[in-house]
């Protein structure tokens, strides 16, 4: 999949090539139900994180806290893949970026759930990229 990049970044190929593991290393996280490295990918500073579900979490912390509940067992029927597919650079120190969410089997194959489309807004502290918010939106499949 072809990533699309607008904008102005420092190190343009760096910065997405940063991005891009960025978002594969939430893929390894949430695969692998491990709470620490997921929540080590947001910013210390006022994260907001909004889930599939519409549930609107403000903070390290309460992002944390939710995060320790419900990932560990999560994915025991199944998880997602997560590829970056659009990088805004806002200024040369944040970016939006679009993902495409596949549910897929423990075998890796798309099991025809609902994909997600999450949203992330990235600040880069450091030279470090981390996820400052996010939202994650179900497709809908209703209407064409």
């Amino acid at each position: 999949m072809t990533i699309e990049v607008f904008g102005d970044a420092d190190d343009p190929q760096g910065d997405v090539e940063a991005i891009i593991a960025l978002v594969a290393a939430v893929q390894e996280a949430q695969q692998n139900e491990r709470v620490e490295d997921f929540l080590s990918l947001f910013s210390k500073e006022d994260p907001v994180w909004t889930t599939g579900h519409g549930k609107r979490l403000s903070g390290w912390d309460t992002i944390h806290d939710f995060t320790a509940q419900v990932l560990p067992g999560a994915m025991k029927h199944g998880t997602a893949t997560y590829t970056p597919v659009r990088v805004l650079f806002i200024r040369p120190d944040v970016a939006a970026v679009n993902v495409h969410q596949v549910p897929v089997d423990r075998d890796g194959e798309p099991t025809g759930d609902p994909e997600g489309r999450p949203f992330y807004i990235l600040a880069k502290t450091a030279g470090l990229w981390k996820i400052a918010a996010a939202q994650n939106t179900q497709v809908y499949q209703g209407l064409g």
